[in-house]
């Protein structure tokens, strides 16, 4: 009995040191991947420096052991490595990259409660907030953009009804035109707001069909330059005699796109008073060019005239809106739409659009 009544006791003391030790509150260098690897790296140590003295007291057999035990060790710490922090980390990065472009929202997988982990979460919430952020924004640029359509409407309404009064005249006139022209400005950006805001919220549908391009360039040529002519611009036109392929798309949109770009080449490159206009076939995609002689785009400006809102440093600053919206209609057709400075002087836009396969 008392062999057993021992034997209890020192159960039971066992059990409390036990318990106890589970109780004790590691230190941080000791939790999660950094103490992982740290049992990892003392166990390595730990089996070279017991090869070492093998190896100096003869034991020749026992210090390739430790050796050979010291390299698998290091070989399984790399794949535990490779396995634990770079694969979730490339994963990161991947999630990274798309919500740096604009895809708001997404979410990186978690797999393990550690460094990474919690890297990841931290992630995951940054994008739901921003995600968050962009839908609010979103709505209240709509929201704005439509309460402002009607007062504009008015205001355009009412100054063209005063440029009928034949009393009006001089300064009083000249007022009025401003107005009439500010109002027509204004609407025009609340329309590019909403365009952007459909095309953000996933509402933008496009009319597939099947586009004469080559006409639709000459409807555009032929309506713009009577516009141009009247401000003294000349606007050049440059068709290959043999037409051009078909490509499928919304021709509306692309008419879009085509006017807003004559309009950036008339409204920044008005200086140079000429306007070229061009198109040809270039193996699978059909490209679209337009350039001004105007001063070109500031060096610094170039890497971000087609991101939202972004207004450049010349003189004249639009919305930042416009060639943002004809970016994302280029690109929905599988199409590219670029901004460089041409050779001699002047801006050039090119628009890349597939060839229709049958």
């Amino acid at each position: 009995m008392p062999e057993k009544d021992a034997k209890g006791h020192i159960g039971a003391r066992a059990a409390a040191l036990i318990s106890r030790l589970r109780a004790l509150e590691l230190p941080d260098a000791a939790k999660g991947l950094k103490g992982e690897w740290l049992a990892v790296s003392c166990a390595v140590c730990i089996f070279v420096i017991t090869a070492v003295v093998c190896a100096a007291r003869g034991a020749g057999g026992w210090a390739a052991a430790f050796a050979v035990l010291s390299v698998l060790l290091l070989l399984a710490s790399n794949l535990w490595f490779r396995e634990r922090v770079t694969s979730p980390i490339l994963g990161l990065g991947d999630t990274a990259r798309r919500i740096a472009e604009g895809s708001y929202g997404s979410l990186a997988e978690k797999f393990r409660d550690d460094e990474v982990g919690a890297l990841t979460e931290a992630i995951n919430d940054m994008s739901q907030k921003i995600g968050e952020a962009s839908r609010v924004q979103s709505e209240f640029v709509s929201s704005v953009s439509h309460e402002l359509r009607t007062p504009l409407t008015a205001i355009t309404g009412w100054g063209e009804t005063l440029l009928y009064d034949e009393a009006l005249q001089d300064d009083s006139r000249r007022g009025a035109e401003i107005i009439c022209a500010e109002a027509s400005r204004l609407t025009s950006m609340v329309e590019e707001l909403l365009e952007f805001t459909r095309l953000r919220d996933g509402r933008f549908a496009l009319e597939l069909g099947t586009v004469d391009l080559a006409a639709l360039i000459e409807e555009v040529d032929f309506t713009y330059s009577e516009l141009l002519r009247h401000d003294d611009i000349q606007l050049c036109c440059d068709l290959p005699e043999a037409g051009l392929p078909a490509v499928t798309g919304d021709a509306a949109r692309l008419k879009q796109v085509l006017l807003n770009i004559l309009d950036n080449a008339v409204k920044y490159g008005r200086s140079g008073r000429r306007v070229e206009l061009s198109a040809a076939a270039e193996g699978e995609y059909v490209r679209i060019s337009v350039r001004d002689h105007g001063p070109g785009v500031a060096p610094e400006d170039l890497p971000h005239v087609k991101e939202r809102f972004y207004k450049g440093r010349g003189k004249e600053r639009g919305s930042g809106i416009g060639l943002a919206v004809c970016d994302e209609i280029v690109s929905l057709h599988g199409g590219r739409l670029t901004v460089a400075n041409a050779e001699g002087g002047g801006a050039l836009v090119t628009v890349e659009l597939p060839v229709k396969t049958q």
